[in-house]
């Protein structure tokens, strides 16, 4: 049997005030894959940095290729041949994509050291064509998709002739499709003899891909398992340290009057046509396509991306928000889908990223009241479990996790009649996923109205009360809780259906 091409050996590391690994081993083989799950906040990224040179371990041993190293950095990290595909894409948006691929390490000809460009093309269409990919040599980076920055990533990993490649969530902002263009790559990166260390929340993904599994659970060791050998139970139970009985812990309540009435929304390119209703005690689910206009309707609802025409009803009130404050004050939140670009202030601090949107109601004779900012931050810290050290903590030094829930935090601080979730448990861990559930059902429980945005069928089929479907900037479909099914959803949004009248499909007939 092969020895492994990366060991890292009983690992520690800690940060002021927090023991983020104690004690971590972990080995991967060329030629393999190893998936690293675990809660937010369970060590995978402090892990992963560690094996990528970006920190050193404070105990513990790294060998690579059977030989102790030391990392000096992620620049002789990836002299050894460790390469990280990062889930947001370290990419210079200007620059062409062969810039991009070459960056830092360009090939030089003759006495003058001149960059030699013909040498550079030639090398990348080899590689592109190893990974079965083409992108346009001349195009700024900046102008690829989600999906094409991530080959971009993995085809440089590959110029520098990378034996171990490190995915942090890659698919999390890929449509199915991508996901599964990137997964033939990665096996067939696999087979070539890369070990591949791969970290994702989504099960169906370990199960799909891994070799073998590690679990780290607040910052120990758990244990590796070939995937044969596990179950998503073991898994999640390993994961949290108990039994997770119910992930869509979603009790149907009898809905009451309409608080939120969209009607005839348009915005030229994006959408039209949208007209539906959300009632109180409900959660609609909103599914479709990756650029179907989900997230465009639920910003123009809240007045980011104000409509061109139609209007929004606010329990009975009529409007056309023209921006995000005035959507506040008629009783409306969102929780945008990107929380790291529209969610979080990344240089603020945990308890001012809560307190946001409601400053003005904090403030007294012109003064921020900091005695009644702390004691409500304090109790939406302890309503939503955020684990934090300290309330002044940057929230850049929290999980995604934890971060995504001082995200809702502030949305529930303004006190809304409705609450429009995009994407709402993306990049989270499966414990906290149930958390934000359980907060769903129980605003719904409390009179509240919902609309959630989700590109996750399980969690459509299993938190919503009724389903709107998006196809196009259109809506296509609207399924009952009772009747929709995975298939359902995906034929009316990939168009396998034909449409009833101008916008609505009536699936019950159409499709069975």
């Amino acid at each position: 049997m092969a020895s492994p091409i990366l060991v890292l050996r009983n690992i520690y590391k800690a940060f002021p005030g927090v023991q983020a690994l104690a004690g971590v081993s972990l080995d991967l083989y060329p030629g393999e894959v190893h998936a690293l799950v675990g809660e937010n906040g369970a060590g995978k990224s402090t892990l992963i940095k560690i094996a990528a040179g970006v920190y050193p371990p404070d105990a513990g041993e790294i060998l690579f290729e059977g030989r102790p190293v030391r990392l000096e950095g992620p620049r002789h990290a990836a002299a050894l041949g460790i390469a990280v595909i990062h889930q947001e894409p370290y990419l210079f948006p200007t620059l062409s994509v062969l810039e991009n691929l070459f960056m830092g390490f360009q090939p030089r000809r003759g006495p003058l050291g001149l960059v030699d460009w013909r040498a550079m093309v030639q090398r990348s269409e080899s590689v592109f064509h190893e990974l079965g990919i083409s992108l346009p040599l001349d195009l700024p980076a900046g102008d690829l998709s989600a999906a094409q920055q991530q080959l971009l990533q993995i085809a440089r990993a590959l110029l520098q002739d990378a034996r171990v490649l490190i995915m942090d969530e890659p698919t999390s902002s890929l449509s199915q499709k991508e996901v599964q263009t990137l997964f033939e790559i990665i096996r067939r990166l696999r087979d070539r003899g890369v070990g591949i260390l791969y970290i994702s929340h989504r099960l169906e993904e370990v199960f799909a891909l891994a070799d073998r599994v590690t679990v780290l659970r607040d910052g120990q060791w758990v244990g590796t398992y070939p995937i044969g050998e596990v179950t998503p139970e073991v898994l999640i139970t390993r994961m949290v340290g108990r039994a997770l009985t119910q992930l869509f812990p979603h009790t149907p309540h009898p809905p009451g009057k309409v608080l939120l009435r969209v009607c005839n929304l348009r915005r030229t390119g994006l959408f039209e046509g949208i007209s539906f209703e959300v009632r109180s005690g409900e959660i609609v689910g909103m599914a479709g396509l990756v650029g179907a206009g989900r997230s465009e309707v639920a910003q123009a609802i809240f007045g980011v991306l104000p409509p061109e025409d139609g209007f929004i009803e606010v329990d009975g009130h009529r409007m056309v928000p023209r921006a995000p404050w005035e959507a506040m004050e008629a009783g409306l939140f969102y929780i945008p889908e990107d929380r790291h670009r529209q969610g979080i202030v990344a240089s603020l601090s945990v308890r001012e990223n809560l307190t946001l949107a409601i400053l003005r109601r904090l403030t007294r004779f012109g003064l921020l009241d900091l005695r009644a900012e702390r004691a409500l931050t304090r109790t939406y810290q302890e309503r939503l479990r955020i684990r934090v050290a300290d309330l002044d903590q940057p929230i850049a030094t929290l999980s995604g996790g934890n971060q995504q829930k001082v995200v809702v935090a502030r949305g529930l601080a303004t006190q809304p009649r409705v609450l429009l979730l995009d994407e709402p448990t993306r990049g989270i861990d499966v414990g906290t996923k149930a958390e934000i559930h359980r907060l769903m059902d129980e605003l719904a429980a409390q009179g509240m109205g919902i609309l959630m945005i989700s590109s996750e069928l399980p969690e459509i089929l299993g938190m919503s009360d009724r389903i709107l479907v998006m196809r196009a900037g259109r809506l296509v479909g609207e399924l009952r809780r009772e009747e929709a099914t995975q298939e359902r959803i995906m034929a009316l949004a990939m168009g396998l259906v034909s449409e009833n009248g101008p916008g609505m499909t009536d699936t019950r007939r159409e499709v069975g």
